[in-house]
């Protein structure tokens, strides 16, 4: 298993809208497996393809305490079941260091291929309802940022922005 390098925001990779998977083979699976890796020690508990510069419908969830629980959702959709919105606090290891609250729909349905390439359904709520929503926002090009307002937005992108260029300084 491999570590993989997060963008990180404004980085317009991000922005790109994954293809889905036309087939799971061996090397998706390893990348499902390198995925979790790199979430698991980032450590978060949601990332999406998108954010390795991978452009293909995948994502890694573990919304465990004990980070034992990994879903791998292929060309995963969701659909909400109702109307009931919840406000959760959002980061995002493209956005590292910055949280907000944001609205999403408090109970979902989701289907994906998982890791086997076999279909799954079921219903999620709560933290694994947000993070299904915030991990194919990545899928389509969106990050959790965009429903902000441009003021704070702007202001994350420079302060990013401006810790990328001392990086880029230091190396």
């Amino acid at each position: 298993m491999a570590l993989l390098p997060i963008l990180e925001f404004p980085d317009p990779r991000l922005r790109k809208i994954a293809k889905p998977v036309e087939e799971v083979t061996d090397a998706i699976r390893q990348l499902t497996d390198d995925m979790l890796e790199t979430m698991y020690a980032a450590p978060g508990i949601g990332l999406a393809a998108t954010q390795i510069d991978v452009h293909q419908r995948i994502v890694v969830i573990d919304v465990s305490d004990e980070g034992d629980a990994p879903l791998v959702l292929i060309n995963p959709e969701w659909e909400a079941i109702d109307d009931v919105m919840d406000n959760y606090q959002e980061g995002c290891l493209s956005v590292p260091e910055f949280y907000d609250d944001i609205e999403r729909h408090s109970h979902i349905i989701y289907r994906a291929l998982n890791r086997d390439g076999n279909p799954i359904e079921a219903q999620a709520s709560g933290l694994l309802a947000i993070c299904i929503q915030h991990e194919l926002d990545h899928l389509n090009g969106k990050l959790f940022v965009d429903y902000l307002s441009r003021l704070k937005r702007d202001r994350i992108r420079k302060k990013l922005e401006k810790k990328h260029r001392l990086q880029q300084q230091g190396s």
